[in-house]
């Protein structure tokens, strides 16, 4: 809510060239729905695969790899808490993909998020009944206290306040779109309304706003995934940005740069991907073939499934096996966890 009532809204040219060059990549996404569809079915399931496992990982929430894909793609029935909460963040994700149309940035729909990502416990969907403070626990031992979100008591008035204050902007076109999610979500994490799961419903709330606004690579490309593989990056922006926020006298360049940089990272992997690929070829194949060309050293078929869910560690064989016979890639070492290489 402070990052919206600053009376005079500087945007860094830095941040003004990323949001420009997002809108470019935006403006390509209708040509790469008409062009392959079968490598866009593809990457819908790979990035609801990584969404959900990324954005509970982070949480330190994990499954076995062989368990991801019944649960997210199959919907197989969850074995523990942890498979739980897994499945719940694919059902969340599901009601943004099919009815974020209908889902307004409100309080209720966030509640609804959380509540499904979860895994509907006794708590999920409800505001936070006690104060709670984002710590640091250091190597000694001790704990920093580096956060005091707002209190427990103050949650719902403050969550009213963000909804609103963050439709007004929208309907005054006070702020560019994507900046004034960028301020959305770093009021929400500092709010934190939810005793837990603050930060996977804040992954859930930026893909329901980039749809609003027709930014459609989070449903392509895991933006969740991209968080995870530099969280460090994620902590300190958030962890810059959100000091004297409370007095609304933060400075929010750290974050919104960052926040920019995921998007305009998950557009560049999408064209990757998807610019150029000839309808006629199978789209996984496509997929796998393009990540082997951009391995760098030696890789294993554990490591290519890892990064592709939705590739099989059969399929991934076929695939290396006939580009070794094309003298694309080398066989360095045999047996169980054989490694490769591109040439």
């Amino acid at each position: 809510m402070h990052s919206f009532q600053s009376k005079k809204m500087e945007i860094p040219l830095g941040a003004v060239w990323l949001m420009n060059s997002i809108s470019e990549y935006k403006g390509k996404q209708e040509l790469y729905a008409r062009q392959s569809p079968q490598m866009l079915k593809a990457l819908v399931e790979m990035a609801l695969i990584e969404s959900a496992e990324s954005s509970n990982r982070i949480e330190g929430v994990t499954v076995e790899p062989g368990r991801l894909r019944p649960l997210v793609i199959g919907h197989a029935r969850p074995r523990d808490r942890d498979e739980e909460e897994v499945a719940g963040y694919r059902k969340a994700m599901a009601l943004i993909h099919n009815k974020h149309q209908s889902l307004e940035i409100a309080p209720a729909v966030i509640k609804e998020l959380h509540r499904l990502c979860r895994g509907e416990i006794a708590d999920a969907g409800a505001w936070k009944q006690k104060d709670n403070e984002l710590i640091r626990r250091n190597p000694d031992g001790t704990v920093d206290i580096i956060f005091k979100p707002v209190s427990a008591a103050d949650t719902p008035k403050a969550m009213e306040q963000l909804c609103r204050l963050y439709r007004h902007s929208l309907d005054q076109a006070k702020y560019p779109p994507l900046y004034a999610i960028a301020c959305l979500v770093l009021d929400f994490l500092c709010i934190h309304p939810f005793r837990d799961g603050n930060g996977r419903v804040s992954r859930l709330l930026t893909l329901l706003a980039l749809y609003h606004h027709d930014f459609l690579v989070g449903k392509y490309i895991s933006l969740e995934r991209i968080v995870e593989q530099g969280k460090e990056t994620y902590y300190e922006a958030l962890n810059r940005s959100s000091q004297t926020w409370h007095q609304a006298r933060h400075d929010l360049s750290p974050w919104l740069h960052y926040f920019l940089g995921i998007i305009l990272s998950a557009y560049k992997e999408f064209e990757q991907r998807a610019a150029f690929v000839k309808p006629a070829r199978g789209a996984k194949t496509e997929i796998l073939e393009k990540s082997i060309e951009r391995q760098s050293g030696e890789f294993t078929i554990t490591e290519l499934t890892r990064m592709l869910p939705g590739i099989s560690r059969p399929m991934a064989r076929v695939v290396l096996e006939a580009m070794r016979k094309k003298g694309l890639v080398k066989l360095v070492a045999k047996g169980r966890n054989a490694r490769w290489r591109r040439i």
